[in-house]
């Protein structure tokens, strides 16, 4: 069993829960596995940072609904508590017309999977209504199972009084009660929240988590509705994997760069790769002997000034990408590789010069689901394939692409969608775009990267 720890909506504390269950079961030695529901990646680095292990998104959107359902299994088989943080409000996705449950929900991972559901309420500025809100959350669709409540931000004894008399004659547990808690603050910014490994009070953070963990769940219910269940699952014996392409690819791993789905990463060594991470920020050039480069997505424009002073990495990744190293870029990768970054306080920041254009940061958040048509080949893609991925920036780029990779329009809206071009790939070695992608089962996008790289090794190698 394990529980999905879902919202009536978004800012009611979901990821506040889930770390202070994680935490609180860290505390006490459990090997304990995570999960997040979307294509969230700062969620995921707290929840690693606390259990020493990655966090896997489940999004039957980027991958598939076989895809969720394998990942989730596969996983939790390793750990003895396994829990899932929802995204958003619990009915919050892309509405499907054949049924009460929108697209990559929580709610439609809950059904998915057959998991019951702890719904978290914030109780600011309600007493008898949440009776309401409850009724209509659990009853809303029958197919999924409640396990229970966490009252969240309950301000005096007399507000719980409030709250638990209306509540009673739904007959629902309530399995957590949380006061309001001005001292615990994770600190946010214009993408979500502060990554964990930049916060230096961070382990003092999770440790006020824990506590309040430990104290304000029930958890002599909680702890069996958490606890893995051992299942006969058949493994991936994909023939592909047996290609075992030895290619060394440097991953950019640091503050600026850390925005990676481990399903990716996992996918490249299985099939051969030997990864080898390294920092821009810090190191003067590229690891030697590399046969490609993996930026991904993260932070460029908070690191900008840093980064540009790092003037010999900046030859160094250039000169390899002119030289014809393979090279795949996603969204703060894409920024790096441009000539410059104009950052909030419109400051200018060189950046490698690989892309012939200049990133400038805004107020306006682009962020969504979409459908591409592959337009050119690339290290990644055969020409003419459809995938799907999404969009995470605050930024936008001076000029359009001169060779874009993609057409690309919003996944299942009800309008007739806009179609629009994205991506650079001028350079027949690069791919580079602002399209996130998790690659899931799709074995064919890491097995022909490392096979470009392979190839391409062996042209540039000397006789």
């Amino acid at each position: 069993m394990t529980l999905i720890i879902a919202g009536e909506r978004s800012g009611v504390g979901k990821t506040t829960m889930t770390l202070a269950l994680l935490a609180a079961l860290k505390g006490q030695g459990f090997n304990t596995q995570s999960f997040k529901v979307g294509p969230d990646y700062i969620d995921p680095m707290f929840h690693q940072y606390i259990t020493g292990k990655p966090c896997y998104n489940l999004d039957p959107i980027l991958t598939s609904e076989d895809y969720v359902k394998s990942c989730f299994y596969h996983h939790t088989q390793t750990a003895s508590y396994s829990l899932i943080e929802g995204v958003m409000g619990l009915f919050d996705g892309i509405p499907d017309l054949n049924t009460k449950i929108p697209i990559a929900s929580t709610a439609h991972i809950a059904n998915l999977l057959n998991i019951p559901i702890l719904l978290v309420i914030d109780c600011r500025k309600l007493s008898s209504s949440i009776a309401a809100i409850v009724h209509g959350f659990t009853t809303f669709n029958s197919s999924l199972k409640f396990a229970g409540l966490v009252l969240n931000r309950v301000a005096s004894d007399r507000h719980l009084e409030l709250l638990k008399n209306a509540l009673e004659p739904l007959n629902i547990p309530i399995l957590g009660i949380l006061r309001t808690e001005d001292n615990i603050m994770l600190p946010d910014r214009h993408l979500g929240l502060v990554p964990a490994d930049e916060l230096p009070q961070i382990d003092t953070i999770l440790n006020q988590l824990a506590e309040l963990g430990k104290r304000c769940f029930n958890w002599e219910k909680l702890k069996p509705l958490l606890q893995t269940e051992t299942i006969n699952i058949t493994e991936n014996n994909d023939s592909r994997y047996s290609d075992n392409i030895p290619v060394k690819i440097a991953v950019a791993k640091d503050a600026a760069f850390n925005f990676y789905y481990p399903d990716n990463l996992e996918k490249l060594q299985a099939c051969g790769a030997e990864l080898v991470f390294w920092s821009p920020l810090q190191d003067p050039q590229i690891p030697p002997g590399v046969q490609g480069l993996y930026f991904g997505g993260g932070f460029p424009e908070v690191f900008a000034e840093k980064l540009s002073q790092n003037t010999s990495l900046l030859q160094s990744v250039k000169a390899a990408i002119l030289a014809g190293m393979p090279t795949y870029a996603e969204c703060g990768g894409l920024m790096y590789l441009c000539e410059k970054i104009i950052d909030f306080d419109q400051k200018n920041w060189s950046m490698v010069g690989i892309i012939p254009t200049t990133v400038v940061m805004g107020k306006r958040l682009k962020l969504g689901y979409y459908q591409a048509e592959i337009l050119r080949d690339t290290p990644l893609f055969k020409k003419g394939k459809t995938i799907r991925g999404h969009e995470f920036h605050r930024s936008e780029l001076q000029t359009q692409s001169t060779a874009p990779i993609y057409e690309m329009q919003r996944f299942k809206t009800i309008q007739l969608p806009e179609k629009h071009l994205e991506g650079w790939g001028h350079l027949p070695n690069l791919h580079a775009s602002y399209f996130h992608l998790n690659w899931g089962d799709n074995l064919d996008i890491p097995i022909r990267f490392l096979h470009y790289c392979h190839k391409s090794f062996l042209r540039m190698r000397p006789n």
